[in-house]
């Protein structure tokens, strides 16, 4: 039986998941948004193995890590995600935030994680338009679900309302009615 999605407004550093993946950047270096609070709240112990493990990340890709301070609420793995800077749309954008968000997945699920947590991975700083974000986001995810062994909960952990809502038309367009 295949898992399900979830979304909710919140801090994705906070969620009691197996997983929560990041939006990173190809230097793995942390940054800001996302990626500088999930790194804030892992502690130096995650970059320090981001550093010592890999020599970033290219776009569309993903790397896995321990949680570090992470784990005080339950967390195993981060995994660093990278997604595209918008340049209009006719760069490949969809086909590496599909990717990312993909690679993320299969990334989780080799680890045995149960449960993730993903955030709206390229639509802050990155510029992807919030309504194709979510498409694609939701789009993948369940295809993904649709084929998973140990991920039953994928969670969408969403910052803003705006960001929260473009969601929830995204997921309801995906959902067949009837």
């Amino acid at each position: 039986m295949p898992g399900w999605i979830e979304l909710q407004r919140g801090d994705i550093t906070m969620i009691a998941v197996d997983a929560i993946v990041n939006a990173a950047n190809q230097a793995l270096a942390g940054g800001g948004g996302v990626d500088g609070a999930i790194h804030r709240a892992a502690g130096p112990g995650m970059a320090d193995e981001l550093r010592s493990r890999y020599h970033g990340c290219p776009t569309g890709s993903a790397v896995l890590t321990g949680s570090g301070q992470l784990g005080d609420h339950g967390v195993r793995w981060v995994v660093h995600a990278v997604g595209p800077i918008w340049r209009g749309g006719h760069d490949g954008e969809e086909d590496l935030l599909r990717s990312a968000y993909k690679t993320s997945f299969l990334l989780a699920e080799d680890a045995g994680a149960r449960s993730v947590a993903f955030p709206a991975i390229s639509a802050g700083v990155y510029g992807y338009p919030l309504a194709g974000a979510a498409a694609v986001a939701l789009r993948t995810v369940r295809d993904c679900l649709v084929r998973a062994e140990s991920i039953e909960r994928a969670l969408f952990v969403l910052f803003s309302t705006d960001t929260l809502e473009a969601f929830e038309r995204a997921l309801r367009e995906l959902t067949p009615r009837g």
